[in-house]
């Protein structure tokens, strides 16, 4: 077999993939990572935005799953406090639907299942005395609040994708992966325009297309099943002032949460729906709509109507098939299938998942492809927890502090913008700003030249809906115009 070859070609550039290339590159493998379009640009960036264990998870009895994400809240945290921090979750008690002992049990477990360590625990609230009460039905008295964290969903998958190249790993958007075969011991791959590659081993994680990929390009002999999952969100002008969270119940037996967003809005979501179509075409639909709007209106006090709806997203989850009967109670643990005859290169599918735990995935997809690559000549198992992403290098509790040496270091930018551009890029505000004094351009809603040529340079940004919607959310407060012009700036840039 030639040396001059890939031990690993992923197909996928979500949260799954490359956080593998990430974790592969660093202990010394050459890795390739194909996407066919954006980094995120399906179910990476289509997520509820929470690093949680997932408390509904505890009434199916996954403990293994609620303990393991529960553990990783804090790793995560502490590897990418820029992009992700503590919220406070505000459940109230509904007289009608899951007692009051429950809700305590739970939050006791979810409390101590997973080594807390730097977040608050759970309290009990009289929201008649409380701020969390103001917007709500007066019928709802007591509530509960425990701590999760909030993340940046497709920032967290850009930022795997970079430290892995930094790592030495390749990273190629926009290029399909059109053909696949086992030949002479090893893989060879045909990418979108002609380009070809050989490696040890193949990892399909294609999200949605898993399964797709599994049987038309892996020929795995045995495939697991997949369920796609749809999940929406809604947008709407703020409605509550404080930075809380609500976690509601539905009467259906489903949860959704009411989350601030973007400093200006309300992001109320999810929905989970069976879906059968082309992943690539979801898109919210009316019923989704009503259900969210009714779901929270039954909570706050100010009606939610359609008519306030601002923005949508969907995804699809492509979920390990269990056999449960609703969509809601389908797992979202991880299942791994490897496909390796004795005398041919390997291929692991990736099925299911979340993205809190997605470390720890890939530390179980590698120990699966370790036996089947040369040693690995550099980091061992587990460092992915303890090295910072790009941007993170700055104590977990550090922000405050590096908002003050930025804001001292950069006075030409507003304080508002320095907190974005932090929150944003960490402590790489320093290669965004490097030798300015000012930002350049400015294309509407504080995006900037500055911004926009770091984002093609370090960020794999290749248009405006790149840099708009999945690296930041600046979407929302731009016109069509503006999007336009960035859009036009990013084709003269690349």
């Amino acid at each position: 077999m030639s040396s001059d070859i890939y031990d690993i070609i992923i197909i996928g550039g979500g949260i799954n993939g490359t956080g593998i290339a990430r974790d592969a590159a660093g202990r010394g493998w050459r890795v390739l990572l194909v996407e066919k379009g954006d980094l995120a640009g399906a179910t990476s960036s289509a997520s509820t935005k929470l690093i949680h264990g997932g408390l509904r998870y505890l009434e199916h009895y996954k403990f293994r799953l609620v303990r393991e994400a529960l553990m990783e809240r804090e790793v995560l945290w502490g590897i990418a406090p820029h992009i992700i921090w503590p919220l406070r979750f505000v459940l109230p008690h509904h007289k009608g639907l899951r007692p009051a002992w429950l809700l305590r049990l739970g939050l006791f477990l979810y409390d101590h299942l997973g080594g807390r360590k730097r977040l608050p625990a759970t309290r009990t609230l009289r929201l008649d005395r409380d701020p969390a009460g103001a917007v709500l039905r007066p019928e709802f008295t007591r509530a509960f609040e425990y701590s999760d964290c909030w993340v940046e969903d497709s920032r967290l998958v850009v930022l795997n994708a970079r430290a892995a190249a930094d790592l030495g790993a390749e990273i190629l958007t926009r290029t399909a992966c059109r053909a696949a075969d086992r030949r002479d011991g090893a893989w060879h791959v045909t990418l979108e325009g002609g380009r070809t590659a050989q490696a040890r081993a193949l990892v399909n994680a294609a999200g949605p297309w898993v399964a797709e990929i599994a049987g038309q390009m892996v020929h795995a002999n045995s495939a697991a099943k997949i369920r796609l999952v749809q999940g929406s969100h809604i947008v709407v002008k703020r409605i509550f002032a404080h930075d809380r969270c609500y976690f509601f119940q539905n009467s259906d037996g489903r949860i959704f949460f009411a989350i601030p967003y973007e400093q200006d809005f309300t992001l109320i979501g999810t929905t989970d729906q069976d879906y059968h179509g082309d992943p690539a075409k979801v898109a919210i639909t009316m019923p989704e709509i009503d259900y969210l709007c009714a779901g929270a209106s039954a909570y706050f006090r100010q009606p939610i109507l359609p008519a306030d709806v601002v923005w949508t997203y969907s995804g699809v989850r492509p979920l390990y098939d269990d056999g449960a009967s609703a969509a809601q109670e389908a797992t979202r643990d991880y299942v791994l299938a490897l496909d390796a005859p004795s005398d041919a290169p390997a291929a692991l599918s990736v099925y299911g998942g979340k993205i809190t735990t997605y470390r720890r995935l890939a530390e179980a997809a590698l120990a699966k492809l370790a036996p089947h690559l040369p040693a690995p000549t550099g980091h061992g198992a587990g460092w992915t927890g303890h090295v910072a992403l790009p941007g993170g290098d700055f104590p977990i509790d550090g922000f405050n502090a590096l908002l003050a040496d930025a804001l001292a270091r950069y006075p030409f930018l507003p304080p508002a913008l320095t907190r974005r551009l932090l929150r944003a890029y960490g402590t790489k505000i320093d290669v965004l700003l490097a030798g300015r004094t000012d930002l350049g351009r400015d294309f509407g809603a504080d995006v900037s030249e500055a911004e926009i040529r770091y984002l093609v340079a370090e960020e794999f940004a290749r248009g405006a809906e790149d840099i708009v919607w999945r690296r930041s959310k600046r979407g929302l407060h731009l016109t069509q115009n503006q999007i336009a012009e960035i859009d036009h700036f990013v084709k003269e840039l690349t």
